[in-house]
């Protein structure tokens, strides 16, 4: 199957916006870590469509044993304490897949994606997005499809912007290469920032 078929079968298995992008941008076989992996659906899709070799790192509970249970190899681990474990360069790609609005440590975490591999995939929630701005202006945090949860039981801990993530790239050491803004899976083409509810970046460590 050559790689357009590849694009083809993903698109129709996976509902998540961000996972078709994603998979755009892995090569077949190529050598992947999932930070924040969940229960493994994407490493486990990106295995089965892509035939890439992965290692995924969580640390709640049950997303650890429902991606084992999906085959994916997952590590138990805090993200926040760094990706020591990992020596420069031990992956084709990274992925941070909307897990980057939940650590506290960012710019960090960033240095460590893009040191521990040789490109990186990155997707958030746009808390600039029109809606979530309206919210904001009558006075309640937003709740939408791509922030679901309420301000009290919220697993996110930074709210950020395409903008926000566009001035901390250069700081933090990463060179953006290429980017997706969606909302509701078809791509926004302009007004990024305002109309756009998800955002998929592909980075790499800055010369």
């Amino acid at each position: 199957m050559n790689r357009e078929s590849y694009r083809k079968v993903i698109d129709n298995l996976t509902p998540r916006a961000d996972f078709r992008v994603i998979a755009r941008w892995v090569e077949p076989g190529s050598n992947v870590l999932d930070l924040g992996c969940g229960d493994g659906s994407l490493l486990a899709l990106l295995g089965e469509e892509l035939d890439v070799h992965g290692y995924g790192i969580e640390i709640n509970d049950a997303g650890v044993l429902e991606a084992a249970r999906k085959g994916v190899h997952v590590i138990q681990q805090n993200l926040e304490d760094g990706l020591r474990l990992f020596e420069d360069q031990s992956f084709d790609l990274a992925i941070l897949s909307q897990t980057l609005q939940t650590i506290h440590q960012t710019a960090a975490i960033l240095r460590e994606t893009v040191r521990v591999a040789k490109e990186a995939i990155v997707s958030f929630p746009n808390f600039g997005y029109w809606p979530h701005r309206m919210s904001i202006l009558g006075g309640r945090m937003p709740v939408s499809k791509t922030l679901p949860y309420q301000w009290y039981n919220t697993p996110n801990v930074r709210v950020l912007t395409i903008r926000d993530f566009e001035a901390l790239a250069p700081e933090a050491g990463v060179r953006i290469l290429d980017r997706a803004v969606l909302h509701n899976g078809v791509t926004i083409s302009w007004g990024h920032n305002w109309r756009g509810s998800l955002a998929v970046y592909r980075v790499t460590r800055a010369p």
